[in-house]
């Protein structure tokens, strides 16, 4: 056994180098090609940065809490560990876990943080980002006199109801549409499918 092992071992060093050193344009698309997308088995909550460190400083008991929440519910789902990433919360799970999961584990969260329950978004799974712009605005507020900001464009967006359950990725960025024009391009970043269902839903309304 162990002299099959060794010799299939031997095989596929030898056929991995020959694929790195290989002059064939082929043969080194095929390693860029099995490049896997991030892990699904993976839920993101996002938060400030501060929060976020201060959750996780005693990270062993809150994988074993978040474990006793999802047990309760019947879940098979097991918190694995848990990690800060670019501000977000990453808590590494067994399996892909289910929305019945992500409310207990937000439920969780919120408990812990008590009086910053406020200052983290809904727990979700890994995302990609979907980019789209809104013309036909104003630049110039009739109220204020004023460019628009982000923080009104974010305001108007949450109470539209073409954007219930859907999460902004990043803030609104707001330019003019040219120097002399008086209307604003307005580009925003949401979390979406890979398929971009999301962005389906309101593109063109």
């Amino acid at each position: 056994m162990l002299k099959i092992k060794e010799t299939f071992l031997n095989k596929k060093i030898k056929q991995v180098h020959k694929v790195i050193n290989s002059s064939d344009d082929k043969a080194k698309l095929r390693i860029s090609m099995t490049t896997k997308s991030p892990s699904q088995k993976q839920v993101i909550i996002p938060m400030s940065n501060n929060i976020a460190n201060e959750f996780i400083k005693d990270s062993s008991s809150r994988i074993v809490n978040i474990n006793r929440a999802l047990k309760a519910i019947k879940s098979s789902t097991i918190a694995d560990f848990i990690r800060v990433e670019n501000k977000d919360i990453i808590i590494t799970t067994n399996n892909i876990a289910l929305d019945s999961d992500l409310q207990e584990i937000e439920k969780y969260i919120k408990n812990s943080l008590s009086s910053n329950a406020d200052k983290f978004l809904l727990a979700r799974l890994p995302q990609s980002k979907s980019y789209l712009k809104i013309v036909g605005i104003s630049f110039i507020s009739k109220k204020t006199n004023s460019h628009i900001s982000s923080d009104k464009i974010e305001d108007a967006l949450k109470n539209n109801h073409l954007f219930n359950n859907i999460v902004l990725a990043s803030r609104p960025y707001i330019i003019k549409m040219s120097s002399k024009s008086d209307m604003a391009i307005i580009w925003i970043d949401i979390w979406d499918t890979q398929t971009g269902s999301n962005a389906k839903k309101i593109i063109n309304c």
